[in-house]
């Protein structure tokens, strides 16, 4: 496995301090929430990216991409029935790109609940059509930078528009561009019906990136979902993308989330031979 964490796990720790810790638990990678950044992607200018990108190689880390994407912004929503916030979303996702580009990055996750939940008036089945139309409009900026989108399924609590991974790969399957694929998250797998490894081996085809949390928003290890049948799983369908730790509930401090989840991570994969 390649593993990689999510950047806001170390809170305020200054950037080139989070990625030497993370360097020195074992990760391979770093996974970007672009809010830590700047409150705004176009914001950074072209040298500030470039110290960016810098720190993260020093380090002897990948970027792997950002997530978080529409976190602590306003005025957009894939799903609306304005077509100019619409359009406006488009643009901003359009800038992410180009950050991705320019840090090194490839993946993008689009998790944003609040940014693509059913708003008055709309049906759900018009909630998709308008989230296609965004991602489709989406890719030549995606072509442009040799990037991709990972739509994540979250679970019912957080949104209402795709809620599972079946539907999301329904939806993948419509735009039908390498560049939009699945992102699957532990988390919210666990919400489904479906157990987890089952989840990966129908998904397999379309996923392109993978966060490991717990059910307790926390770390692996940190709770009671068992990672072997799960790791199994994607050993099974050949995945080769990153396992990404993201989570929610930073109680247990940066230090012991960073270094406990991977150290949970690596026994399993020694338990399993994979």
């Amino acid at each position: 496995m390649r593993y990689a964490i999510c950047n806001e796990t170390f809170g305020d720790r200054p950037f080139a301090k989070a990625c030497d810790f993370a360097a020195e638990c074992g990760y391979g990678g770093i996974e970007i929430a672009p809010f830590t950044l700047a409150p705004l992607a176009g914001e950074l200018s072209a040298a500030a990216r470039g110290d960016l990108r810098r720190t993260i190689a020093r380090a002897g880390l990948e970027c792997v991409g950002l997530h978080w994407l529409l976190a602590k912004t306003e005025g957009f929503h894939v799903a609306h029935p304005d077509p100019v916030v619409r359009d406006r979303t488009v643009g901003y996702l359009a800038d992410l790109a180009r950050l991705c580009h320019d840090l090194g990055g490839r993946v993008l996750v689009f998790g944003s609940p609040t940014q693509r939940s059913l708003l008055p008036g709309l049906t759900p089945q018009e909630a998709i059509d308008h989230v296609r139309e965004v991602f489709t409009r989406l890719l030549p900026a995606l072509e442009g930078t040799d990037t991709v989108v990972a739509l994540e399924p979250l679970s019912p609590v957080e949104t209402d528009v795709l809620t599972t991974a079946a539907e999301t790969c329904r939806l993948v399957e419509r735009i039908g561009s390498p560049h939009v694929r699945l992102h699957l998250d532990v988390k919210a797998m666990a919400s489904e019906p479906t157990p987890i490894p089952e989840i990966i081996l129908a998904s397999a085809a379309h996923l392109e990136h993978f966060h490991a949390n717990d059910v307790n928003l926390q770390g692996p290890g940190f709770g009671a979902v068992d990672f072997g049948p799960i790791f199994r799983a994607l050993a099974g369908v050949h995945y080769a993308g990153w396992v990404s730790v993201e989570v929610f509930d930073y109680a247990p401090g940066p230090e012991r989330l960073a270094r406990e989840s991977i150290a949970h991570m690596r026994r399993v994969e020694e338990t399993l031979g994979v």
